[in-house]
C-alpha cells in the first residue's frame, strides 16, 4: 500500500487527494482524445453530481456529447481531440447558484432519471407490476412508462429534430418533481455538491492541476470502471474511450529493478522519440520544448525563415564558444541560463517579457530546459546532456536531479560501456515494453496434452528424465516441497522419479536434519474447543490413514513455507484426549521416542498412536525419520489383517503393538517466525511455483494450497520478469490470464512444441 501510494504521489506531482485536496488530471490517449480525471475521495454521490454538471457544461461550451463516469474516489470525463481549454479553468464552470440547475438538466437524458421515473410510476400505481393476477410484462411496463412520459413530460420525450435550442422545461407535476429530488438527493448529494464548489470559490479546498504523459496509478480504477460507474447512455465498453489506455501492468517499474534492455527497442525509440522537422512551424514548436537546440545542417532552412522574422536567433556562449539555436519567446530562460551571451540578429526582448535574473528562475529553466531533451534522446548520459544544451555538468547534474524527484527522469545504466545514464521515465517504460514484447515473441504456446508431456518430463516422471541417488531424492524433494499429497503416497511417487530408489536414502536426508515432514495447511475446527467434525473432508484423523495429506521439504526452507501457507492462522490443537496428553508430553520434554511417549502419558500404544496422528493430521506434529509413519500405518494394516502377533513393548503389562526399524523421535513441528516482506515471501514462492511446474499461471495456483494472494504473487512475477530473470508470455493454450516460465522450461517447451 506505500509503494502504492507512493507511486501516486510521484505521478499527480508530489500530492495525494483528499476530501481538502481536489486533483485534477489531464492525459491524452492514443486517438488524440483527452481524458480528465477530478481526483475527489468524496462518495459516488457527489462525485456522480459532479460528473454531471461538468459533462453538461462542457457539452454546452463545446456542443459536443462526452463521455463520463464517477465512482467514490474519482470522476472521469472522456473528451475528444477537438477540445482544448486550460486546466485551471475547470472548477470556474460550476457555481453555487447554477450548479443545481446544470445537474438536473444533465440528470435529464441519463439512464438514472428514466430508472428512477419507472420506479415511480410503480409506486404510485401509475403503471401496474401486476394485471388480472399475472405479472404485467416488463417490456409492457417500459411502454406504459414512455408513454405516461410523453403525456407528462413532452419535452423530455419530444423529437430531437424539433426540440427547441436551449434547456428542457421541467414541468411541476409530482411524478417529475419526485423523480428529479431522488435522484438529486438520493442517488446524488446536490447539497454536498454546492457545499464543495462554494469551497473552491472560498478558497478551503485546495486544487492541484497535473499534466500527465500516462495515466497514474490511480486512475486506473476509474479508467477500467464497472457499467454501472457510467453516467451517460449506456455504451458498449469496447467503444469506452477510457477503454482504449493501454494501462501499465502494476506500479512503476525502478531503474534497479530492470534487466537488459534490448539495444534494437532502445534505438526504436529514440528514433520514434526524434522530431520529425517537415516546416518552420515545426521546428518553432520544437525549440519552444527544447529552450536551446545544436545547429542541424538539415534545419538549416528553416531556422533561417523562423530568424527572418523573428521567431528565432542564434545564441553565442562566450565563455564555451558555443552556438545554439533558440525561439524568442525563451528569452527570458536564456537570459537567466547564460547570463553575457550575444544574440544574432540582436533584438529586443517581446513585449512582455521581463528578464529574470535570481537563481531560482535559472533552476527552473534549467529544468525545463533538460526535460524537453530528455524527452527526445533516449537513455542520455550528463556529458552528452551538457554538449546539447551547452549548461555546465555541475548544473545538468543538479537539474537532473531535481527532475528524479519529480519523478520525470530515472538514472540506471541501461547500455552496456556507457556508464550511468538518464531517461524520461515515460521513453524508459516503452523501451522496456518493447523489450518484453520482443522477449514474449520468440515463444509460441503449446497445447493442453503437450502440456501434461512437458509436466511429465519437468517432474522427472517421464522415461529417460529420472534422477539417480540420494542427491537426485534431495532435488525432487526441493522440487516437491509444500506440495501436498496422501502420505501413503510420496514413496511410489519417489519411486517414480528417482531410479532405482531406495527406503534409506529417505531416511537418511530425514535423520540427518537436512529434510523434514509434515503437513503445512491448517485445519479449522468445527467449533472453539471442540475437535473437527469428523466425516469432513479436513477433518483430522485419530487413527493413522494412508489418505492424510502431508509434505516433504528442505528444513532451511521450513520457516518461510509455513508463513506461506499458514499466515497468521496456526493450527488447532486438540482440547483433551490421547492427542492432548502427547502434545503437552512433546511440548514438556522436547523430542521423544515411541516407548517415552507411553511411559510420559500412560496409555497404550494404540492410544498413543492415534494421539501422535492426530497431531500429525493437524499440523502440530513430525519425526526425526519417516520409518515413524511406515511403522504406523504398517502395525495399522497388520492389526487389521491380523498377519501377524504383537509383542509387548512400552510401560509394563501392556499389550504393545510390533514396531520395526529405526523410528527416530517424534516431535512439534516448529513455528514459523512471521516474515514481514510480503514482497520477499511472495517471491519465494513464486520461485517454488516455478521450480514445481515450469510455467506458473492461476490454474496452477489453486492446486497449492498457499496463505499468499494470488495477486502479491503475480506482482513478484512481473518484477522478476522485469528483472529478466525469468520470461513472461503466451505458454499454454486455453489458459486464462498471464502465464510465466522459468527460463530453464524453455527449451523443453520448445522441444514439445516441435514434436
Amino acid at each position: 500500500v506505500v509503494d502504492y501510494l507512493r507511486a501516486a504521489r510521484t505521478g499527480l506531482g508530489g500530492v495525494l487527494p483528499t476530501k481538502d485536496d481536489i486533483v485534477f488530471e489531464r492525459f491524452f490517449d492514443e486517438t488524440g482524445g483527452m481524458q480528465l480525471i477530478v481526483h475527489a475521495p468524496l462518495g459516488a454521490r457527489i462525485n456522480r453530481a459532479l460528473g454531471l454538471a461538468l459533462r453538461k457544461k462542457f457539452c454546452l461550451t463545446f456542443d459536443f456529447e462526452l463521455q463520463a463516469a464517477a465512482s467514490n474516489d474519482a470522476v472521469l470525463l472522456s473528451l475528444g481531440p477537438q477540445h482544448s481549454f486550460p486546466l485551471e479553468d475547470v472548477p470556474a464552470f460550476l457555481r453555487p447558484h447554477t450548479v443545481e440547475d446544470a445537474v438536473c438538466q444533465a440528470v435529464l437524458r441519463s439512464p438514472m432519471f428514466i430508472a428512477r421515473w419507472r420506479w415511480n410510476l410503480n409506486r404510485s400505481l401509475a403503471v401496474l407490476r401486476r394485471k388480472g393476477g399475472r405479472v404485467n410484462p416488463f417490456n409492457i411496463q417500459r411502454m406504459e412508462a414512455a408513454d405516461l412520459m410523453a403525456a407528462v413530460f413532452p419535452s423530455l420525450a419530444a423529437c430531437q429534430d424539433n426540440a427547441p435550442a436551449g434547456p428542457i422545461e421541467i414541468p411541476d407535476h409530482p411524478l417529475v418533481r419526485e423523480t428529479l429530488h431522488d435522484c438529486l438527493s438520493e442517488a446524488m448529494d446536490i447539497d454536498g455538491l454546492k457545499a464543495l464548489v462554494r469551497r473552491y470559490e472560498e478558497g478551503t479546498v485546495r486544487l492541484h492541476f497535473v499534466d500527465t504523459v500516462e495515466p497514474s496509478v490511480l486512475a486506473h480504477e476509474i479508467l477500467g470502471g464497472a457499467p454501472f460507474t457510467y453516467l451517460d447512455e449506456d455504451t458498449e465498453i469496447g467503444e469506452r474511450r477510457s477503454r482504449a489506455l493501454p494501462l501499465p501492468r502494476g506500479l512503476p517499474v525502478e531503474p534497479r529493478e530492470l534487466g537488459r534492455l534490448d539495444p534494437d527497442a532502445i534505438e526504436r525509440v529514440r528514433a520514434e522519440a526524434t522530431p520529425d522537422v517537415r516546416d518552420r512551424d515545426e521546428l518553432h514548436d520544437v525549440l519552444l520544448s527544447l529552450v536551446v537546440a545544436r545547429p542541424r545542417p538539415e534545419w538549416a532552412e528553416h531556422f533561417g525563415a523562423l530568424a527572418s522574422s523573428g521567431r528565432a536567433f542564434e545564441l553565442h556562449v562566450p565563455d564555451r564558444g558555443d552556438v545554439l539555436w533558440a525561439p524568442t519567446e525563451r528569452r527570458a530562460e536564456i537570459d537567466a541560463l547564460f547570463p553575457g551571451a550575444s544574440f544574432v540578429p540582436d533584438h529586443p526582448l517581446p513585449p512582455g517579457l521581463v528578464p529574470v535574473l535570481d537563481a531560482e528562475a535559472a533552476d527552473d529553466a534549467a529544468a525545463t530546459l533538460l526535460r524537453g531533451h530528455l524527452d527526445i534522446s533516449g537513455p542520455v548520459t550528463t556529458e552528452e546532456l551538457a554538449a546539447a544544451t551547452g549548461l555546465s555538468q555541475s548544473t545538468v547534474t543538479i537539474s537532473l536531479e531535481a527532475l528524479r524527484a519529480a519523478g520525470f527522469a530515472v538514472s540506471g545504466r541501461f547500455e552496456p560501456d556507457r556508464g550511468e545514464q538518464w531517461c524520461a521515465r515515460r521513453l524508459l517504460a516503452r523501451i522496456h515494453g518493447y523489450t518484453r514484447e520482443r522477449r514474449r515473441a520468440e515463444v509460441r504456446p503449446i497445447s493442453q496434452e503437450e502440456w501434461q508431456r512437458f509436466l511429465q518430463s519437468w517432474l522427472h516422471a517421464a522415461p529417460g528424465t529420472q534422477l539417480e541417488g540420494r542427491a537426485g531424492l534431495a532435488e525432487v524433494i526441493e522440487q516437491l516441497q509444500g506440495f501436498e499429497l496422501p502420505a501413503g503416497e510420496w514413496e511410489r511417487i519417489f519411486a517414480e522419479r528417482v531410479e532405482a530408489y531406495r527406503r534409506e536414502w529417505l531416511d537418511d536426508l530425514c535423520l540427518s536434519g537436512e529434510v523434514v515432514w509434515g503437513r503445512l495447511s491448517v485445519l479449522e475446527p468445527a467449533g472453539e474447543g471442540d475437535d473437527p467434525a469428523p466425516g469432513t473432508p479436513d477433518s483430522a484423523s485419530k487413527t493413522p490413514s494412508r489418505r492424510t495429506p502431508i509434505t516433504f521439504m528442505l528444513r532451511q526452507d521450513l520457516p518461510w513455507l509455513l508463513n506461506a501457507h499458514r499466515g497468521d492462522v496456526a493450527p488447532a490443537e486438540p482440547a483433551a484426549g490421547a492427542g492432548r496428553d502427547v502434545l503437552d508430553a512433546l511440548r514438556g520434554r522436547g523430542a521423544l521416542f515411541h516407548s517415552e511417549l507411553q511411559a510420559l502419558t500412560d496409555r497404550l500404544p494404540t492410544e498413543v498412536e492415534e494421539g501422535l496422528w492426530d497431531g500429525v493430521a493437524r499440523g502440530l506434529i513430525s519425526a526425526d525419520g519417516f520409518n515413524a509413519v511406515r511403522s504406523l500405518l504398517e502395525a495399522r494394516t497388520r492389526f487389521a489383517s491380523r498377519e501377524r502377533p504383537y509383542r509387548r513393548s512400552g510401560s509394563r503389562g501392556r499389550r504393545g503393538t510390533w514396531r520395526q526399524g529405526v523410528e527416530g523421535r517424534w516431535t512439534l513441528l516448529p513455528a514459523g517466525d512471521p516474515i514481514d516482506d510480503v514482497d520477499e515471501l511472495a517471491e519465494t514462492v513464486a520461485w517454488q511455483l516455478l521450480l514445481r511446474w515450469g510455467v506458473v499461471f492461476r490454474d496452477v495456483y489453486l492446486k497449492e494450497r498457499l496463505a499468499v494472494p494470488w495477486r502479491e504473487i503475480l506482482w513478484a512475477l512481473r518484477r522478476l520478469e522485469a528483472r529478466g530473470l525469468i520470461r513472461g508470455g503466451r505458454f499454454v493454450t486455453g489458459v486464462t490470464g498471464e502465464q510465466f516460465a522459468d527460463e530453464l522450461a524453455l527449451p523443453l517447451l520448445r522441444g514439445r512444441r516441435a514434436a
